[in-house]
């Protein structure tokens, strides 16, 4: 079964910016996206919670030309799928059989999007979508204090020792770290010289320019 078109729904600089981010690496722009206005709820209509009841983006819709689209709506199992779905490209270690390699890579990549993931979330509903009574000030401290002391230093010793996040050559996982790591500056994390480098390197990549042109559209709060 081939993937005859794939559909991004996305919003600019959420978790959909990751994986568009990776389509542009896999596809160049041969995919379609929909923009989502999540400011104005379109996530709660009718239309949208139908493709996906935990109304946020991404949702990738997969036609294979057999029948309705494929529909996905976590973004670490939408990086991990696509990668693999292209190994020509060479973005994820090939999952045949085990390899350290593969392994490392994929604990990264979860830990991308869960631990990781979960910290930024708390600090921008605190910081920027609660108000009032459902702000927590101790929520962003906290938040704050565990991503610094235990997040940082492991990316750091990793980006410290290799140019990319699994070793010397980027792979999909980078999408999903860079781009916390850009949203973890947003909040005075990840300050240090390592993590610019970082994202300087990356930067040069035509899809990371591609996925990210759209970000002057995006403002913390709503």
């Amino acid at each position: 079964m081939n993937i005859q078109r794939i559909t991004l729904y996305h919003f600019p600089m959420s978790r959909s910016a990751r994986v568009k981010w990776l389509l542009h690496e896999l596809l160049d722009d041969d995919f379609d996206v929909h923009p989502v206005a999540l400011y104005q709820g379109e996530q709660y209509g009718p239309e949208f919670l139908a493709k996906n009841p935990n109304h946020g983006v991404p949702v990738l819709e997969i036609d294979t030309g057999d029948g309705p689209p494929f529909t996905m709506i976590e973004s670490g199992a939408m990086i991990a799928l696509l990668a693999d779905c292209y190994p020509d490209k060479a973005l994820a270690p090939p999952a045949q059989s085990f390899s350290t390699a593969r392994a490392d890579y994929l604990q990264v990549l979860h830990f991308a999007t869960t631990s990781m993931d979960m910290m930024l979330w708390q600090l921008r509903l605190h910081n920027d979508l609660f108000s009032g009574e459902d702000r927590d000030e101790r929520t962003i401290a906290r938040y704050r204090e565990k991503f610094a002391s235990e997040v940082e230093p492991q990316l750091k010793a990793r980006l410290q020792a290799t140019a990319f996040i699994c070793g010397d050559r980027f792979c999909a996982a980078d999408c999903v770290v860079a781009h916390n790591v850009i949203w973890a500056r947003m909040y005075d994390l990840c300050g240090d010289e390592t993590f610019s480098r970082y994202l300087a390197t990356v930067a040069d990549r035509p899809a990371y320019r591609a996925a990210f042109a759209d970000r002057n559209q995006f403002t913390p709060a709503p």
